[in-house]
């Protein structure tokens, strides 16, 4: 009994593995579609989320299930609640990558993001394909360390979205208001998909300790390599 239990707790964790992987791919592909306006592409982003959703919802009902039939407490409580707090953060992370997609869709054949600013709309999403794809790894491993890190790694899509508003409060920008109103999204957009991944890996921290991510950075920040800022920064 006790082992289809912790069978149970276990495809818990890898439901959580299998939707940051979803998600990583979502923001991947939405960033593809918007930079080449790709209606195909964008359109397969919208529509996956739905597997997205449905995996959070299987998940949510398998936790509250075990939490009825077995009442864990300590560890295992720890692990089935913060488990349903991750998937909420993975599910807002799908939606972000499919409010990307659905911006594509609406200008399409336009495109909706200038030339100007293709290379900084692609390192933010690369960028945020990343953070996710490292958030899949901290779930996996429990390494602490590496969740730390991806606090730090945040402070880059920070970087970049101040990038997007010093293009946007240019004089000499001549894209109009519309295209201003999207970008104004857009990096709003991976900006939060960013800070989801970070909470992820965050709650995998509590998870292992027991103790707040925040009340643990001043004992590993000195072992991480701060994010190097522009020149003059």
């Amino acid at each position: 009994m006790r082992d289809a239990y912790h069978e149970e707790l276990d495809s818990i964790g890898d439901g959580l593995v299998d939707m940051a992987r979803l998600v990583g791919s979502a923001i991947g592909r939405a960033t593809t579609a918007i930079l080449d306006s790709d209606l195909k592409l964008a359109e397969s982003v919208i529509e996956g989320d739905k597997k997205v959703d449905e995996l959070q919802h299987d998940l949510e009902a398998r936790a509250i299930a075990l939490l009825a039939r077995q009442q864990p407490v300590a560890t295992d409580l720890r692990i089935v609640v913060t488990s349903l707090r991750m998937s909420a953060d993975l599910e807002r992370s799908g939606d972000l990558a499919q409010h990307v997609a659905k911006l594509a869709r609406l200008r399409f054949p336009e495109r909706a993001i200038p030339y100007d600013l293709h290379a900084t709309i692609l390192e933010m999403g690369q960028l945020a394909q990343r953070l996710m794809a490292k958030a899949a790894e901290v779930i996996v491993t429990k390494d602490v360390d590496l969740a730390m890190q991806l606090e730090q790694d945040d402070d880059e899509m920070d970087l970049l979205h101040r990038t997007l508003f010093q293009h946007l409060l240019d004089d000499r920008w001549k894209h109009g208001i519309e295209t201003a109103v999207d970008v104004t999204l857009l990096g709003r957009y991976y900006e939060r998909y960013a800070d989801h991944a970070v909470a992820v890996a965050k709650r995998v921290v509590f998870l292992v300790t027991g103790e707040h991510a925040d009340d643990l950075q001043g004992e590993i920040q000195p072992e991480i390599q701060p994010v190097a800022g522009p020149e003059g920064a």
